[in-house]
Formats: structure tokens, C-alpha cells, sequence
């Protein structure tokens, strides 16, 4: 999705929908299942599905529980910038810990989540690499206590 023009709108029929609530569901669907969900052939999914890949309006990907595989610290912290918003924005997107990047109106300009090993690892990362950012005037740490719920079905209801 990195290459599409992330505020162009792609139309979605009612069975592109379909289809994308069948991978939602399971990403690993098989298409002839699809399609019997949803009144198509199995061509006509694998055609429908490359066509929504190629488009950039959704990808097929494996979701981890960041706590079973040794991540077990997440927070969102907010970021006040002085100048040029974008060029911190891209040093946060560099960063592996970094999942997550958005440019914000309100009391912060940047907000960008921190999946860590532990909270040393989540200090080391904020103090010695995100305050150290050229332009970072302030940060503000939400640590997360509990996850009570996580989707990823947006975009078809």
C-alpha cells in the first residue's frame, strides 16, 4: 500500500466488500470458498482479489500477538514538534520498534505506537532515540495495560 496515494478513493461494490470481509475473517481463505460465499467463481475471486491487491486497498497479512513473540510492552506516544513535521514523521517510520505513524491535529502533531520487548527497551527507544530527533520538543507516553480490543474490519460496513 506504501506505493498507492494513500486519499485516492477506490469504489467498492457490494462483492468486493464481500469479498474482503471473507479475508478478514481468514486471510488464508481458500477462493473457492470465497466464492461460494459470496455468488462467484473461484477465477472470478483470484481476478477480484489481485485487482484490490494492485489497487492498494488492502493487503494480505499475518497478525501477531506482540506478547507471544517476546514483545511484551506497547505504548502510543505522543510527539510535539518544532518545524518540520514530516521529517520527524519519517525517522519515526525508520525505526523498527515503530508500527504505527500518524500526523495529528491537536495537542500533539505526531502520534506513533512502540511495540517493546520490556519497558527498559521502551525507555531506551523514547529517551535516547525518539527525544533525540532533530525537531522533537516534547513526548508523552500512554503505556498500554491491557489490550480489550484490536480489529482490523474496517473499511466494508
Amino acid at each position: 500500500m506504501a506505493n498507492r496515494d494513500r486519499n485516492a478513493n477506490v469504489p467498492l461494490d457490494s462483492v468486493s466488500k464481500a469479498i474482503i470481509e471473507q479475508l478478514q475473517e481468514d486471510g488464508r481463505r481458500a477462493y473457492a470458498t470465497i466464492g461460494k460465499a459470496v455468488g462467484l467463481s473461484e477465477a472470478a475471486v483470484r481476478q477480484r482479489v489481485q485487482k484490490l491487491l494492485d489497487q492498494g486497498v488492502m493487503q494480505i497479512v499475518a497478525v501477531t500477538d506482540p506478547r507471544t513473540v517476546g514483545f511484551s510492552r506497547q505504548a502510543m506516544v505522543g510527539i510535539t514538534v518544532e518545524g518540520d513535521v514530516e521529517d520527524v514523521a519519517d525517522a519515526l517510520v525508520a525505526m523498527d520498534e515503530v508500527d504505527y505513524v500518524v500526523v495529528t491535529a491537536g495537542s500533539f502533531d505526531l502520534m506513533a505506537e512502540l511495540v517493546c520487548e520490556d519497558d527498559e527497551h521502551l525507555l531506551e527507544l523514547i529517551n535516547k532515540r525518539i527525544r533525540a530527533l532533530p525537531g522533537v520538543r516534547r513526548t508523552e507516553s500512554f503505556v498500554y495495560l491491557k489490550l480489550r480490543k484490536q480489529t482490523y474490519t474496517w473499511g466494508t460496513r
